[in-house]
């Protein structure tokens, strides 16, 4: 199985039908995609892999190589309850935490906050998109996911998964979903190791080639889509060849928003099914959507059904 590619270039001309219908697919059954054609700057996000890898090579490996989980992994203790990954997060929305990073050069704070402030309006596009193809309004997910701020929350999981000697042993990162909105990810270009389980089967996510940003869909998403839109169970396996490099910018809702399925997704509910009879005797041959929002109209006191 493949998994959708988005192409961003024909949203804008007589193909954007098919662009938006395929990424109602991928939000509906796979939970994931790739966008190709973002306008994101590829220079940029070549220096921001190299800056990262360098960064890791300077402060993070050899502590990493001497860490708790690297001893378990030599001695072939019990390894299920580890991830063999090297983290740091940055904070950029609300507000951010770069510069209190250690040993963080001024050339990656700023090089990490040309490519936030250009994969951000990547971000609000496809929240923009995916509110379009739900029926919502347009800003439906931005505000949801901004509550009483100014915005939604933004922040970048850093991490590698170093060589590993018994990549058999231990996980990258162990299976799971991710809690938040919008996952942005920039990836390894050479090292494999991402998996999505789709359909009973864990499905391998290629290297991104051509400067593709993979997408998936979090927790918060399936919430507010009433469940059409689905987050999906991930993984990172381990590789002994190589070192992969994952950098995830999470579109999330800031702490104090209130999420819940949008009204205008949910089916009626608390109704007089007497009620619901006497609609439907006047419309029984007519669509039933418009039933069912006579019905929701009603319980939330909009209006009287027709007798």
């Amino acid at each position: 199985m493949e998994i959708p590619v988005i192409d961003f270039s024909k949203l804008n001309g007589d193909k954007r039908g098919d662009a938006m219908a395929l990424l109602h697919e991928a939000c509906e059954k796979w939970g994931c995609f790739m966008v190709e054609n973002h306008e994101i700057d590829t220079q940029l996000m070549g220096k921001v892999k190299q800056l990262i890898n360098a960064y890791y090579e300077e402060n993070l490996k050899e502590s990493f190589y001497q860490s708790e989980i690297a001893k378990r992994l030599e001695k072939q203790q019990n390894t299920s309850d580890i991830d063999w990954e090297s983290t740091f997060f940055i904070w950029h929305r609300p507000t951010s935490n770069i510069n209190e990073i250690s040993n963080i050069s001024q050339e990656l704070c700023q090089t990490m906050d040309e490519y936030i402030a250009q994969l951000l309006k990547l971000g609000e596009k496809l929240s923009e998109l995916m509110s379009e193809n739900l029926g919502l309004e347009k800003d439906y997910i931005k505000k949801a996911f901004s509550g009483n701020g100014e915005g939604p929350a933004v922040g970048t999981k850093v991490a590698k998964y170093p060589q590993c000697p018994r990549p058999e042993l231990v996980r990258g990162l162990r299976e799971h979903t991710d809690a938040g909105g919008i996952i942005l990810l920039l990836q390894d270009d050479e090292v494999p190791g991402l998996e999505f389980f789709k359909d009973g089967k864990w499905v391998e996510i290629p290297p991104s080639k051509n400067n593709a940003i993979f997408v998936n869909t979090g927790d918060q998403v399936e919430v507010l889509s009433n469940g059409l839109y689905r987050s999906v169970v991930h993984r990172v396996m381990p590789d002994n060849n190589g070192s992969r490099i994952s950098i995830a910018t999470f579109y999330n809702p800031i702490g104090d928003a209130i999420i819940s399925p949008a009204p205008k997704l949910l089916y009626p509910s608390n109704f007089r099914y007497g009620d619901y009879l006497k609609l439907y005797g006047s419309t029984k041959f007519g669509e039933k959507a418009p039933r069912f929002e006579s019905m929701k109209n009603m319980i939330n006191g909009h209006k009287i059904i027709p007798a």
